[in-house]
């Protein structure tokens, strides 16, 4: 069941979305060279209790999974999404960093994700930082009354390829209020005119995950990686279907 979100309801999504781009302002100075995952992560946490809000991923249980045991899913280089924060990873020049965020404030959620450059990067990283965050772009774009789920999956898909870049295999976005993940899904590849039809009040979570050499992925555990090692970029927003253009709940301002 897709829920339609009552003004009351978006007023606390915006509160629990405005605490992740805040937090994704602190972290443009935080992420450096010589800084560890689980630091960012320790950062992470205190800011977001700081603020009034709980992490939504810790804590979080998948069937055959232990409990997720971080604020962020923190993911280097060719890992695409839900790479687990640890001492052992030292961001080093040149790396990138895909930062996925989820706060719980007065009973709904916001999530988001943001793709960082650590230090000087090489140009296909800043290519792919580029595409991946233009793609989420055109995305949201298509997210009006009357539209379909297709429309926004269709349109990352055929900005993403013409590009030469590949979208991963089965990792989709989703909607999102009392529940982290709601319906419906949003795949980043589909066809015009399919799906569920967008109505004003939907709050969804659109996010593209882009990689440079292959739509394959390699899963070990809650990390979900490139399968040929290859570079991969995770942009995400929580957005609200308007009666007009759509409406971006994580961003400041």
């Amino acid at each position: 069941m897709i829920y339609i979100k009552s003004p009351d309801e978006i007023t606390k999504m915006r509160q629990s979305c405005l605490i992740i781009a805040r937090l994704f302002q602190e972290l443009e100075t935080l992420i450096k060279p010589g800084i560890s995952t689980w630091e960012i992560d320790q950062f992470a946490d205190g800011f977001i209790h700081n603020q009034g809000g709980v992490p939504s991923f810790k804590g979080y249980s998948v069937p055959g999974l232990p409990p997720y045991p971080g604020a962020i899913c923190a993911s280097v280089n060719s890992m695409i999404v839900h790479g687990i924060p640890s001492r052992e990873t030292i961001l080093e020049d040149g790396d990138i960093l895909g930062i996925d965020v989820g706060v719980y404030k007065d009973g709904y959620h916001g999530d988001a994700a943001r793709t960082y450059m650590v230090g000087s990067v090489s140009e296909l990283a800043r290519q792919l930082l580029e595409v991946t965050d233009r793609s989420l772009a055109a995305g949201i774009s298509q997210a009006f009354p009357g539209n379909r789920v297709g429309d926004i999956s269709a349109t990352i898909e055929t900005y993403v390829r013409s590009k030469g870049f590949y979208l991963a295999d089965d990792l989709t976005g989703h909607g999102i209020g009392r529940e982290l993940h709601e319906s419906p899904q949003i795949p980043n590849i589909g066809k015009k005119g399919k799906g569920p039809r967008l109505e004003a009040g939907m709050t969804l979570a659109i996010e593209p995950m882009v990689n440079v050499g292959t739509n394959r992925v390699r899963e070990k555990g809650w990390e979900f990686s490139t399968a040929d090692g290859s570079l991969s970029a995770h942009f995400e927003h929580t957005i609200l279907v308007t009666d007009g253009e759509p409406e971006i709940l994580t961003r400041c301002g």
